[in-house]
C-alpha cells in the first residue's frame, strides 16, 4: 500500500486520488460530527475518541509499520503538542457555544489559514479564480454559523468567547494542516507517521477526560461513552487518514479547501437520517459551500 501511495506522487492520478481522499475526509468528519452532536460533555468525547484511537493504533504502529527514524520522531513530538492544543481549543469552545454556531466557525477560518501557511512553507499558489472560489466556501460556511446564530437560544451569554476560541482553533487547524503535511512527507512510509500520529498524539486527552469524569457530580455511563468513542476512533481514522495523505499526493491548500465542504455532508446526514428540517436559506449557504469548492479544483 506504501509503495502505492509513494508511486503516485507527483503524477496526475496523485492528484486525482488527493481529490477523492480529501472528499472521503470530509464525508467522515460529517459524520464524526454527527456522533458528537450535544449527547455527551466535548472533554469525555474527546477522551473516549482518544482512547480507542491508542487503542487499535498501538499494535499497528508498533508490530505492522516501520518504526520512525531520526528526525521523525522529532516530528511526531511537535504533532502531538499541536494536536494537544487544537483539541483543548476545540472543548473549550464547545463548552462555550452551540456546536451549530462553533463548528462552521473552526471550520470556515481553518482553509483560509491554511492557503497562506502552504503558500509559505509548501511555496504553494492559488490563481485568482481559485481564491474567488475560496471566499464563496468560506462566506457559505460562516454564513452557516451566521444562520444558527440567529436561531439559537440558549448560551448567548458565553457566545463571543466561544467564538474568539473558535477562530483560534481555526488557526491551529490551518498550523496542525501544514505541518502535518511536511510530517507526512518526510518520513518514507506514509503510514509509519499515520500510525505513530494516532497513537502518540491520543495518549493526552484519555488522562484529562479521566480526572473531569472523576470529579463530576453526575457521571455518565461509561458504556455508551466507549462505543461512541470507538465509533468516532475508526471514523477519525478515516478522516485524518485520508486528508493526509491528501497532502502527501497533491497540494496542501487545495486538500484542505476540499476537506471543508463538511458541511455538505453533514446537512445531507442531517436531513436524510436525522430528519432535521433544511429550509431554503441553509439550502443556499451549502449551495456557496459546493460552489466555492467546484470552483478551486477546476480553477487549480
Amino acid at each position: 500500500m506504501s509503495d502505492w501511495v509513494v508511486a503516485l506522487e507527483g503524477t496526475a492520478a496523485g492528484e486525482q486520488v488527493a481529490l477523492i481522499l480529501a472528499l472521503i475526509a470530509a464525508m467522515l468528519h460529517a459524520v464524526f460530527g454527527a456522533l458528537q452532536k450535544g449527547q455527551h460533555d466535548p472533554w469525555l468525547s474527546r477522551g473516549a475518541i482518544d482512547f480507542s484511537l491508542v487503542v487499535i493504533s498501538a499494535p499497528v504502529a508498533l508490530f505492522l509499520v516501520p518504526w520512525p527514524e531520526g528526525q521523525i520522531w522529532l516530528l511526531l513530538l511537535g504533532a502531538m503538542g499541536i494536536h494537544f492544543a487544537y483539541k483543548l481549543g476545540q472543548a473549550l469552545a464547545y463548552s462555550r457555544g452551540a456546536y451549530t454556531v462553533v463548528y462552521p466557525v473552526v471550520r470556515g477560518t481553518g482553509p483560509l489559514f491554511t492557503v497562506f501557511g502552504a503558500w509559505i512553507i509548501f511555496g504553494e499558489h492559488f490563481a485568482p479564480l481559485q481564491w474567488v472560489g475560496v471566499a464563496v466556501l468560506v462566506s457559505g460556511i460562516l454564513g452557516l454559523a451566521v444562520y444558527n446564530m440567529r436561531n439559537i437560544e440558549t448560551g448567548r451569554d458565553t457566545l463571543v468567547p466561544a467564538l474568539w476560541l473558535a477562530v483560534g482553533t481555526g488557526a491551529l487547524v490551518a498550523l496542525y494542516t501544514t505541518y502535518d503535511a511536511y510530517g507526512i512527507r518526510a518520513t518514507p512510509n506514509p503510514f509509519t507517521f499515520l500510525m505513530w500520529f494516532f497513537f502518540l498524539s491520543s495518549l493526552d486527552f484519555p488522562i484529562l477526560a479521566a480526572l473531569r469524569w472523576k470529579n463530576m457530580t453526575y457521571r455518565p455511563a461509561l458504556k455508551p461513552l466507549f462505543l461512541k468513542g470507538l465509533i468516532g476512533a475508526f471514523v477519525a481514522w478515516g478522516s485524518f487518514g485520508a486528508v493526509m495523505l491528501a497532502t502527501r499526493l497533491g497540494k496542501v491548500g487545495e486538500a484542505a479547501v476540499m476537506r471543508e465542504t463538511s458541511p455538505v455532508f453533514a446537512a445531507l446526514i442531517g436531513w436524510l437520517i436525522l430528519r432535521e428540517p433544511v429550509g431554503p436559506r441553509r439550502v443556499a449557504l451549502i449551495g456557496l459551500i459546493a460552489a466555492g469548492a467546484v470552483i478551486v479544483e477546476v480553477a487549480g
